[in-house]
């Protein structure tokens, strides 16, 4: 497996067309089950986050062909990431953002087919390597086996979340990365 890591906006942007059919795949599976649309919207935000200083993206290829992607950036101080809790109200000092503070893991996506080797693991340990945030978080569907699996790599649960109306209710985590 070959990792690479993308930190150069015009580079990032022309991995899209790479991105988009993972994407697809692992967000029309259950619980996700994600369709046109919902692609649509990711490759619209990711063209837009991609130019977020800050932003990084790892990819994962196997013989040539996409395995698998992690990418993220950090929260700007103008961020809304902290609201829409359902079961929590976070004080202002926690919820405090200065464009450093915070790395945000987007997406993380594995081909089905290459699971379970280990992969998901390396691209999120390549993903925060050399990142000087205090903390990262993001944000996972509870019922997904995703969701234990953030908790093993030592994220804990800050509450749930409706980002926008509509939307399926998340578990926010974070995990502290600097002493």
């Amino acid at each position: 497996m070959e990792y690479t890591t993308i930190t150069d906006t015009i580079v990032a942007g022309r991995e899209l067309d790479n991105l988009a059919p993972v994407y697809e795949a692992v967000f029309a599976e259950p619980p996700y089950d994600e369709g046109a649309r919902d692609v649509a919207e990711f490759l619209e935000r990711y063209q837009r986050e991609r130019k977020t200083p800050g932003f990084r993206l790892v990819l994962a290829r196997e013989d040539g062909e996409l395995a698998g992607f992690a990418y993220g950036l950090p929260l700007a101080s103008t961020t809304g990431w902290w609201s829409g809790f359902l079961d929590t109200d976070l004080p202002e000092e926690f919820t405090r953002e200065d464009g450093h503070r915070t790395f945000v893991v987007m997406e993380l996506a594995v081909l089905a087919d290459r699971r379970g080797r280990g992969i998901a693991r390396a691209l999120h340990t390549a993903l925060l390597d050399g990142v000087t945030a205090e903390r990262a978080t993001l944000t996972v569907r509870p019922e997904a086996p995703a969701a234990a699996w953030y908790e093993r790599l030592g994220y804990e649960l800050v509450g749930l979340t409706q980002p926008w109306d509509g939307a399926p209710v998340y578990q926010s985590m974070i995990k502290p990365l600097q002493p």
